[in-house]
């Protein structure tokens, strides 16, 4: 991306540059998947839809829910609010992938319990979350609650899982955040650039908690 760019006021696109390919905060995403791909077996759950536990968790995973609030969501298999007790069985999963909600829950310590009392015993909660990132376009801005730091995501888990069982993960740096909140696509930037790690800019965070 060239500097030009970087001082332009306009974004390339306003939806993370899903418009133009693939965006860079996926990158980091499925990096993080991918480095922990051997916790993702037995019965997982993910949100709004199964990919990333079939992409990760192949045949090693047994059995698949889908946990949507939204009623009209034919993917998913259990309906309801994490915020709410109740909301999913208790000890009942070996992983849960919930990449990019937290941002989208306003009672955070609600739902972090909830997902904790759900997993098994030796089971994972796989998350991510954003660090720097443009909020969502039209309505769904709205519903943006919250962005995390790496220390930050540590310190709503300590509460729900030893400090013993949880792996921080900071993704992102300089130039990686400037082309994200630009909308630039991954196929448009420098991969090498974007595979280099600065704390100081995470574009996303990530965390391992074993329960």
């Amino acid at each position: 991306m060239s500097v030009g760019r970087a001082a332009s006021s306009q974004p390339l696109c306003k939806h993370y540059g899903f418009g133009r390919g693939t965006p860079v905060d996926r990158f980091y995403i499925e990096a993080f998947l991918s480095a922990n791909a051997g916790l993702v077996r037995g019965h997982v759950l993910e949100i709004k839809d199964d990919t990333y536990s079939r992409r990760f968790g192949g045949e090693r995973v047994t059995r698949r829910d889908v946990l949507d609030i939204d009623s009209a969501n034919a993917n998913a298999t259990i309906f309801g609010d994490l915020m709410q007790r109740g909301a999913l069985p208790a000890s009942t999963f070996d992983c849960i992938i919930l990449t990019q909600t937290l941002q989208f829950i306003p009672q955070l310590a609600a739902a972090l319990g909830e997902l904790r009392a759900s997993l098994r015993p030796g089971g994972t909660l796989l998350v991510t979350a954003p660090g720097i990132s443009p909020l969502p376009p039209e309505a769904d801005g709205s519903q943006w609650c919250w962005s995390f730091s790496a220390t930050g995501l540590g310190l709503l888990l300590q509460p729900h899982f030893d400090d013993t069982e949880v792996k921080i993960y900071s993704y992102g740096n300089l130039y990686a955040a400037t082309a994200f909140l630009h909308g630039a696509a991954l196929e448009e930037v420098s991969k090498h650039k974007v595979q280099l790690t600065d704390p100081s800019y995470p574009v996303i965070v990530a965390a391992r908690a074993r329960a």
